[in-house]
């Protein structure tokens, strides 16, 4: 029985959370909104340099916008 894994995005989440949107979040950072669209459907992951943007734009910490592996 094939098991089916939930895909979570945190940095959709935050940005959710904090009432911005994928757009903001791409013109904030000088980005594509193509780009940042990859990273909130999963289809691609930002440099960890960028996550380190992304945090401080949206005024999280680089943690919140990572998802933990649990088993």
């Amino acid at each position: 029985m094939a098991t089916q894994r939930k895909k979570f995005n945190r940095i959709k989440i935050v940005l959710l959370e904090k009432e911005k949107t994928s757009v903001w979040l791409a013109e904030t950072l000088g980005l594509s909104a193509t780009a940042v669209s990859k990273w909130c459907t999963n289809r691609n992951q930002p440099t960890v340099e960028t996550l380190f943007k992304i945090a401080e734009v949206l005024e999280v910490e680089v943690c919140e916008l990572l998802v933990t592996a649990k088993k």
